[in-house]
């Protein structure tokens, strides 16, 4: 019965090739308000991983495999906010919320990809840090150039791989309605619009996205009961902090990137479920990039000592002139 009517709705809709984004809130006085507070957190989140990627590129101190992930890891926050965060400011400002089928996929896909790259990224760093602690006399030998360059590329390659299903299945769905109840491209809001029965596919996506959860949680995990296990051995206090001290600001990113996703699968009622969404997502593409470059500038002194050592050259320079 429920096919049927499908197929009775494919039959009396026009099969749309635009969709409407609804947003965050219809109250004009709100859209001013979440303008304002996406735009601020969108200049913040380019202007601090920017700066991440420019200290780690020029400071000689800043040459290691842990702030070589760091700046991968700025590189894939960078992405993901501007797939998603623009196009939504210029509709706040112009009022069109239209937008293409491919302008639409295209965003979906790429955030999936940036956000999927994330995870596994995250997995190597966590592995970095526990080669760095349990291992470090072979530190220099096993995450050498070589090796770092390979496992960032496994990440984005494992991240590509895995939206390659949903992007072929996609690519053949044809849509009786066109209002996604987001303010962004979201897999689950866009296959309840396709006039086909989508309910295998979002089941698919559900499983998919679980494994890779758990998956780069548990090499997470695993690696930090190892690096936990390693310091309490350690003879002194002072050793001890110190090996905490620069694994802190990785947990505290990660406890935030898992954290957001778990609101994911929380099964509420329907309309509490897409505020949900909208919360999470705001979480994840704009409040998230701009919270991790703090994070790792504020709780780390390498970091600090080479932003000042970059200011101190640009002022010295300018004083020149």
């Amino acid at each position: 019965m429920r096919r049927f009517r499908r197929h009775l709705d494919m039959r009396n809709h026009t099969l749309v090739t635009t969709f409407i984004l609804l947003g965050l809130t219809e109250d004009p006085t709100w859209q001013i308000v979440t303008f304002f507070f996406l735009f601020i957190t969108y200049l913040l989140s380019i202007t601090g991983n920017l700066i991440i990627i420019l200290l780690t590129l020029l400071d000689s101190h800043l040459k290691t495999p842990m702030y070589f992930f760091l700046q991968k890891f700025s590189f894939l926050e960078i992405s993901l906010t501007s797939t998603c965060i623009p196009r939504f400011l210029v509709s706040i400002v112009t009022k069109d919320k239209t937008i293409s089928i491919e302008a639409c996929f295209t965003q979906l896909f790429a955030g999936l990809i940036f956000g999927i790259a994330q995870f596994f990224l995250l997995a190597v760093m966590s592995y970095d840090r526990y080669v760095a602690i349990c291992k470090p006399l072979h530190y220099t030998t096993i995450m050498n150039t070589r090796v770092c360059t390979w496992l960032f590329g496994t990440c984005c390659l494992i991240a590509l791989l895995a939206i390659c299903p949903g992007v072929i299945v996609s690519l053949g769905l044809e849509f009786c309605d066109a209002i996604i109840e987001h303010f962004i491209c979201d897999y689950s809001p866009i296959l309840k619009l396709s006039c086909s029965d989508t309910r295998s596919m979002q089941l698919v996506n559900f499983i998919f996205a679980i494994i890779i959860l758990l998956m780069t949680l548990a090499l997470v995990m695993f690696s930090y009961g190892k690096i936990i296990s390693t310091i309490l051995r350690f003879p002194s206090a002072q050793q001890k902090k110190k090996a905490f001290s620069t694994c802190s600001s990785h947990m505290i990113v990660v406890s935030i990137s898992y954290g957001s996703c778990i609101f994911m699968y929380i099964k509420p009622s329907a309309e509490e479920r897409i505020a949900l969404n909208k919360g999470v997502a705001i979480l994840t593409i704009s409040v998230a990039p701009v919270l991790n470059p703090f994070i790792y500038t504020l709780r780390n002194k390498q970091v600090k000592e080479a932003l000042r050592d970059v200011i101190k050259k640009c002022t010295s320079a300018t004083s020149k002139q």
